[in-house]
């Protein structure tokens, strides 16, 4: 697809949103780049000037659908807003924690897309791009709640996919693995498990697991870039990855 109209980005403040923010303008794209709180991404219209990109920010809560609203000429929509979770076996994960993650990660981005659609038939067509997360192709303990919030998104895109189709609309699924991003800070800690029976060892073989991928963590500005280059790209795959792991993970599911 050719790099013009309006890109539309959710979780913009920081990290993979906000690299991704700065590419598509950086590629032609008009942003707007959308973020529960316009503050945190002040400085972003004009980094993006720098490049004679051309970007807006607004405020932007998927789970206040008064506050979403697509653009007209829309070519690009982007569902990166999304929350993490506690690790925790599922006998003691809270409904709360469920819910919480479902709210943002699934029920979110649907009101997002919803919205979104109308807007990329009346343009002719563009790209939906879900970022879920490549730990829904391994097996992960402790890890469910997050897990099963984002399987479901890749579900729903999986229909979507077939559904718009015919309307010039690709929806593609980038699965990352770690990028260097605040959320993955704060993932970088010994499992809330552990301070449970009977999983305290499996709960430490998971933490020293992580830190052996220490290597494989990508910085958003590389993971952004392959994402808009899948973007652009008529003939990507369905499902893509933007990091090594992912890559792994990826094509080890692809194979079997």
């Amino acid at each position: 697809m050719n790099a013009e109209g309006v890109a539309w980005v959710t979780g913009a403040s920081r990290g993979l949103g906000r690299a991704l923010a700065l590419a598509l303008a950086g590629r032609g794209f008009r942003v707007r780049a959308g973020m529960r709180n316009p503050a945190d991404g002040e400085d972003l219209s004009d980094l993006a000037a720098q490049s004679g990109g051309q970007l807006s920010v607004e405020a932007l809560d998927v789970r206040r659908p008064e506050s979403l609203q697509a653009p007209e000429g829309l070519r690009v929509l982007v569902n990166n807003a999304g929350l993490d979770g506690a690790y925790l076996p599922v006998e003691h994960a809270p409904m709360t924690l469920w819910r919480e993650l479902f709210e943002t990660n699934l029920f979110g981005l649907l009101e997002v897309t919803r919205r979104a659609v109308p807007q990329l038939r009346a343009t002719g067509g563009g790209v939906i791009c879900n970022i879920t997360s490549c730990s829904t192709l391994q097996e992960v303990p402790f890890y469910a709640a997050y897990r099963a919030s984002k399987a479901a998104v890749g579900a729903l895109g999986e229909s979507l996919r077939a559904e718009v189709a015919g309307f010039g609309i690709r929806v593609l699924e980038v699965m990352p693995g770690p990028i260097d991003t605040q959320m993955l800070s704060a993932s970088d800690r010994l499992p809330e498990a552990a301070e449970h029976d009977g999983y305290q060892e499996m709960a430490k073989d998971l933490w020293r697991g992580r830190q052996g991928v220490a290597d494989l963590i990508t910085a958003p500005d590389a993971a952004a870039a392959r994402i808009v280059s899948a973007i652009l790209d008529d003939d990507a795959p369905a499902r893509v990855a933007c990091d090594p792991l992912g890559e792994n993970l990826l094509a080890a599911s692809t194979a079997r």
